[in-house]
């Protein structure tokens, strides 16, 4: 399997297990139960899972109306779609701004 396959599928994974926590979240708000911290779920969101948070979001109505998950994963999701945009565009720019730190560095 290549790199990249094998990335993509941990990707999708993450993103699902994303999407189980907020599912998680949403039913302990139902049943009264032990919840979630908002910060885990926006970290989980930052660490690369906005797509698995918005879709549970938009599909289990969950953190609809709370605002820092209003704006906050919305920017979140675009920071990720520039960065995948990067990579697919310039697939070696991590290497290069590591490469221009190292240059930097006296």
């Amino acid at each position: 399997m290549t790199t990249i396959a094998l990335g993509f599928l941990i990707y999708i994974a993450f993103n699902f297990f994303v999407f189980l926590v907020y599912w998680w979240d949403k039913e302990a708000a139902r049943n009264g139960g032990w919840r979630i911290r908002e910060s885990t779920l926006l970290w989980l969101a930052f660490l690369g899972g906005s797509i698995g948070a918005i879709s549970a979001q938009h599909l289990l109505r969950h953190k609809t109306r709370k605002e820092p998950f209003r704006s906050i994963l919305p920017a979140i999701m675009i920071v990720h779609a520039g960065l995948i945009t990067s990579v697919i565009i310039m697939p070696n720019w991590p290497m290069r701004l590591i490469t221009l730190a190292q240059n930097s560095v006296p």
